[in-house]
């Protein structure tokens, strides 16, 4: 029997694929535990279109983060912080602090997205790699200044 799995099963296959089990397990296990429906025309058009939708919809989020990519290419942010001796700042500048310096830019980006190389604990200029799409990155400048 052909069903479309619901959910990843060991040894047969991921969700939304088509695969050939065995009539027995299809309709002991597989179909009252709701993990897969029977392959029918009708179901496999909706599956096709589905697939289509989800496409469509990370087509689109890749192409608005394209765009906010380019503008956040031509922005730098800038920290201030106090300072101490030889150009040490008191604390550290974190991705939380650089998130909420771009929300003051106007861009909605949250923490999380936010990567850094190294810890930012002197003043100077800084890049940090922001991952707006699992396909699209973009470095941004940091300049830590004394208040």
């Amino acid at each position: 029997m052909k069903v479309i799995l619901k959910e990843e099963i060991k040894g047969f296959g991921k969700p939304g694929e088509i695969v050939k089990v065995a009539d027995g397990y299809a309709r002991n296990f597989l179909l009252p535990r709701d993990l897969a429906a029977v392959a029918t025309e009708k179901n496999v058009r909706r599956l096709e279109h589905e697939k289509r939708q989800i496409f469509l919809r990370q087509e689109k989020a890749k192409r608005e983060a394209l765009k906010l990519a380019e503008e956040l290419k031509a922005t730098s942010v800038t920290i201030t912080r106090q300072v101490g001796e030889e150009d040490r700042i008191f604390g550290s500048v974190t991705t939380r602090d650089i998130g909420e310096a771009l929300r003051e830019e106007n861009f909605k980006i949250h923490r999380r997205q936010i990567t850094m190389d190294d810890s930012v604990k002197k003043l100077g200029v800084y890049e940090c790699q922001i991952k707006l799409h699992p396909e699209v990155t973009v470095p941004v400048k940091v300049w830590v200044v004394a208040q």
